[in-house]
């Protein structure tokens, strides 16, 4: 028979184990997508800590082979920057360094460690010239991917962006110049996906389209046509676009200009 302090033991032990089971259930399709650097709604304490200015820290289902394409790189290069092998296994919580060392001789992070205080985004792959996000959303910066009208407004802590309706098959354009890190349809509720990374800290997503006519790497320029309007779930042609600034949903309407879609 378990002695007092031994079944409340017990029973903290249960509840913890139980915290962290619900925690695991609940999560956004971004925030298991390693190309955002988004590690809100982790249930461990370090995953809230961000990590500095070239650096990722590594999400359930992530590779090497998986970051290292996403920022623009060799799996050997993301390999050899952290010390590993380039067929090395990486743990969620690891933390690897995704751009160059400095020319001072930087080291590369530890795979698991405290984290560092100073927040940041991970440095972008190189890339041709991209508009320079500043702290607060600048008007304009971005161009309308499609001509079209809001069907669905930005709300913060409910939606990460704006759906814009169309017809299908019309044109998806580029909102800035970048790179893309990803097109493929393997985050289901965004239907084919385009992700586009412009600098530093500042990316824009297009879901929900038809047909993809770019591909993971391609360099793109502002307003060049990247994919075609395809329809959601309840068969309403239109796109869902979505603007993320250090790895956080921001409203587009603040980074497009006025005039509408």
């Amino acid at each position: 028979m378990m002695r007092p302090w031994q079944l409340k033991g017990t029973r903290l032990l249960a509840t913890a184990a139980l915290g962290v089971i619900l925690s695991g259930c609940v999560s956004a399709p971004w925030d298991n997508t390693p190309f955002y650097g988004n590690t809100q709604s982790r249930p461990t304490t370090l995953s809230t800590v961000p990590v500095p200015a070239g650096f990722y820290r590594v999400n359930p289902g992530d590779t090497l082979a998986g970051v290292a394409t996403a920022y623009g790189h060799r799996p050997q290069d993301i390999a050899t920057w952290n010390g590993l092998p380039v067929n090395a296994a990486v743990a969620p919580g690891q933390v690897l360094r995704v751009a160059p060392p400095m020319a001072s001789g930087s080291v590369a992070a530890p795979p698991v460690a405290a984290a560092p205080s100073t927040p940041a985004a991970p440095a972008a792959p190189s890339a041709p010239a991209a508009p320079t996000a500043a702290a607060a959303p600048q008007q304009g910066v971005l161009q309308w991917p499609l001509r079209g009208p809001i069907l669905k407004t930005f709300a913060a802590g409910r939606s990460n962006g704006i759906v814009i309706g169309g017809r299908p098959g019309d044109p998806v354009k580029a909102a800035a110049t970048g790179r893309v890190v990803y097109a493929g349809s393997g985050i289901e509720a965004y239907g084919p996906l385009i992700i586009i990374k412009h600098d530093d800290s500042l990316i824009t997503a297009y879901g929900q389209n038809s047909t993809l006519l770019v591909k993971e790497g391609d360099a793109v320029a502002q307003g060049q046509t990247i994919s075609e309007v395809g329809v959601d779930s309840r068969g309403v042609a239109s796109i869902q676009f979505e603007v993320r600034q250090n790895g956080q949903p921001v409203d587009p309407l603040a980074w497009l200009p006025k005039s509408g879609g």
